[in-house]
């Protein structure tokens, strides 16, 4: 089977056409491509939705993922979401600033260190946060109906165990 005639769902077999960069086969051993592509394909649907609302506003996934994690976790300082979202100071600070300044994060000085900084969706954070979780917690529930709610604790405890510790 070549690859461009995979179909999801269907097992990949052993033979390969594709050639790797020494000329040889690529070789598949104990590779799950069946599983590796569903997440592609996954990801690719459970983000389509919220793309389509951040695009309206010109804003990507970067900003998903700040107001979604300051909508859940309202006062968090910005050191707790550079260490959440695992990205640098330059990277947050352009995204926190637009967000800022469209009116859907604020930012307020903390109580004992000034140069703390915590912070919080606005009432419009809040509704984008909830805007975009929506079309995702519909997807999540459709898969759960199809597989059994008796899944859920399974697949938390299977992403649990695919990030890093």
């Amino acid at each position: 089977m070549k690859r461009n005639d995979w179909v999801p769902g269907q097992p990949t077999g052993q033979a390969v056409d594709d050639k790797g960069p020494n000329g040889a086969a690529a070789a598949e051993d104990d590779t799950d491509f069946e599983i590796i592509e569903l997440f592609f394909f996954a990801y690719r649907d459970f983000i389509s939705d919220p793309d389509a609302i951040l695009e309206k506003s010109g804003f990507g996934r970067a900003h998903h993922r700040v107001v979604h994690f300051v909508n859940r976790e309202p006062g968090m300082t910005v050191a707790d979401l550079l260490e959440t979202l695992k990205i640098t100071k330059q990277s947050l600070a352009r995204v926190l600033k637009q967000l800022i300044d469209s009116g859907y994060i604020h930012q307020v000085a903390g109580p004992e260190d000034r140069r703390q900084r915590k912070l919080y969706t606005t009432p419009a954070g809040q509704e984008l946060a909830l805007a975009l979780a929506e079309p995702q917690s519909r997807r999540i529930a459709r898969a759960f109906a199809k597989a059994g709610p008796e899944t859920r604790d399974a697949v938390r405890k299977f992403l649990t165990g695919m990030k890093n510790a």
